[in-house]
């Protein structure tokens, strides 16, 4: 799966729905391995950005969890702390 497609679900606030699209757009990008679709492919590529983010706002909409919701600025500082502790030499 492309690094760059975070997690969305149980976060405060919730993810809006340009990160949902940006979410979908990168999904799509990966599943058909084209990060700017042709003239020929566009209308099909849009379609499907679409498509999957109406799906994943539904799938957002339902699920339930009885965790307490995360805090974007701490996940944020986790993943900077893993990546520093990945990368460096």
């Amino acid at each position: 799966m492309c690094r760059s497609i975070k997690t969305l679900f149980n976060f405060e606030p919730p993810a809006t729905e340009l990160e949902i699209r940006a979410a979908s757009l990168q999904f799509v990008r990966k599943l058909s391995g084209f990060s700017v679709p042709s003239k020929a492919n566009e209308a099909a590529f849009a379609r499907a950005v679409e498509a999957v983010a109406a799906a994943a706002s539904e799938l957002l909409a339902e699920l339930v969890t009885t965790a307490e919701p995360k805090n974007r600025d701490d996940e944020a500082a986790k993943a900077r702390a893993r990546s520093v502790a990945r990368f460096s030499a």
